[in-house]
């Protein structure tokens, strides 16, 4: 049995997510920033908004913004801590997020010098998906 080469980690796309947490994440406020390479080659950069009442992640602010600039289609995303603490994993809400709107990105996780790229249903395994139950839709 042949196993599959492990796919590339994109570093651009963690050293552009590195440099928004590093000049960007100031104080409680920001303390997240993620990239995600869009279909067309851009890179797309955001950062979290915290509150108390629960603001949304980078990864979620991301999707707002590459949808502002015409990038429907994203391919690749990582998120980075503010302090240098490296890449983070999305959280269980994002990846359901991801799933829904990319149901084939790839998600940069990993710690230190070992990054690695996953889809995201290997991420999220035995999801629900949600394109699957709504109303209206071929069966």
């Amino acid at each position: 049995m042949t196993t599959a080469p492990p796919r590339s980690v994109d570093h651009e796309l963690v050293q552009a997510a590195t440099h928004m947490a590093r000049t960007r994440c100031h104080g409680d406020n920001h303390t997240v920033a993620a990239a995600a390479r869009a279909r067309d080659g851009r890179i797309i950069t955001a950062v979290n908004a915290y509150h108390f009442t629960g603001g949304p992640c980078a990864e979620l602010v991301l999707i707002g913004s590459a949808a502002a600039q015409g990038a429907y289609a994203l391919d690749t995303i990582v998120a980075v801590g503010d302090r240098d603490r490296g890449i983070i994993p999305p959280c269980g809400r994002c990846r359901q997020v991801l799933l829904d709107y990319f149901p084939a990105i790839e998600v940069i996780v990993g710690t230190g010098d070992r990054p690695r790229i996953l889809s995201i249903t290997d991420l999220l395994p035995e999801s629900y998906v949600w394109a699957d139950h709504q109303l209206g839709t071929a069966s």
